[in-house]
């Protein structure tokens, strides 16, 4: 099992950036994938949540209007699009994979938000 994410770096406040994070070695279609972000010093908090379907995404209330989570089957991949960052965004993301007994985890990508 992998999960391998990408796209993380350093963008100023206001800028965008684009995770993704590429599954292989389970049964994508079958697990709700998640984005996770843990700040220093600071508890890992959950971001965003895709249903197995793609047919329902939940945000937490300091991302909402700003980040979208989406995932494409084919690719067997999930993004998190995150525009008018803000320097509370600094933070290693995670990429999660679960189901039920089942709970998968990337190495994470930081993310810097800073002029």
């Amino acid at each position: 099992v992998q999960l391998v994410e990408s796209g993380g770096g350093l963008v100023q406040p206001g800028g965008s950036l684009r995770l993704s994070c590429a599954a292989s070695g389970f049964t994508f279609s079958s697990y709700t994938m998640n984005w996770y972000r843990q700040a220093p010093g600071k508890e890992r908090e959950l971001v965003a949540t895709i249903s197995s379907t793609g047919g329902s995404t939940n945000y937490a209330s300091s991302v909402r209007g700003r980040f979208t989570i989406s995932r494409d089957s084919a690719k067997k991949t999930v993004y998190l699009q995150m525009n008018s960052l803000k320097s509370e965004d600094t933070a290693v993301y995670y990429c999660n994979a679960k189901r039920w007994g089942y709970d998968y985890w990337g190495q994470g990508t930081q993310v810097t938000v800073s002029s």
